[in-house]
């Protein structure tokens, strides 16, 4: 899934750049309005992060060309001005989300989940949802959340791709190159401490126990495997 950055500052930018790529998101990024159409209209995103006050062209008026193209694709208004009249411009000219600057990470994190939870709900071709069940283990792609006992646990979209994939090939092993080119991209350079340390936060989201996990097993040398319980 792809979304553009539009936005001025390098610093957010570039920090959103590295949260979203962490989440399991594919990022174009722009640095004024002008770039952000261009961009918008080359690379088809499925998201827009949009920065109000930006040179070349405004957020507000960068929205307005977005929604002539396609009255579906989200937009989140990213923003420092915190005035209500602002807040009411964006929403009317079809903005899905607002956040105000400064924002935490969390914050940025689960706008965008709530966001992808809904773009995925209503993408085009998607018949009824796929549950995968893992041991006593619910997942729900679409939902980017897993269910064990009536507990709610929230995943990323890298976190379902990994799932997904161990799922699809219980009792094999899939092996390291897979899991990049799968769940990170083929662009992406291998770096064995990224899959081990993102395996690791995975593990404590859903395994009852982390240091004996029963769902993602390490094959030493290898790779991953799920054995169905």
């Amino acid at each position: 899934m792809k979304i553009l950055i539009a936005e001025d500052d390098q610093y957010i930018r570039e920090g959103l750049r590295d949260l979203l790529e962490a989440e399991g998101y594919q990022t174009i990024l722009a640095v004024d309005g002008t770039e952000a159409v261009t961009k918008y209209q080359k690379e088809s995103p499925h998201l827009v992060l949009l920065d109000i006050m930006m040179p070349g062209k405004d957020g507000y008026t960068v929205c307005r060309e977005i929604r002539g193209q396609s009255s579906q694709v989200p937009v989140i208004f990213l923003s420092a001005k915190s005035e209500e009249i602002d807040r009411v411009i964006g929403l009317e000219l079809g903005a899905d989300d607002y956040i105000m600057k400064p924002f935490g990470t969390r914050e940025v994190v689960a706008r965008i989940r709530a966001v992808t939870r809904r773009y995925l709900a209503t993408e085009p071709g998607k018949g009824k949802e796929r549950i995968l069940k893992l041991g006593d283990l619910e997942v729900y792609p679409e939902e980017l959340r897993a269910i064990r006992d009536d507990n709610r646990i929230d995943l990323s979209l890298r976190d379902v791709s990994i799932l997904e994939l161990l799922h699809d090939n219980q009792g094999k092993v899939v092996d390291r190159n897979t899991l990049f080119d799968r769940c990170w991209g083929q662009s992406y350079l291998p770096n064995s401490r990224t899959l081990d340390q993102h395996i690791s936060k995975l593990r404590k989201l859903i395994e009852k126990d982390p240091q004996n996990p029963e769902i993602i097993r390490t094959v030493h040398g290898v790779g991953y495997r799920y054995d169905s319980c």
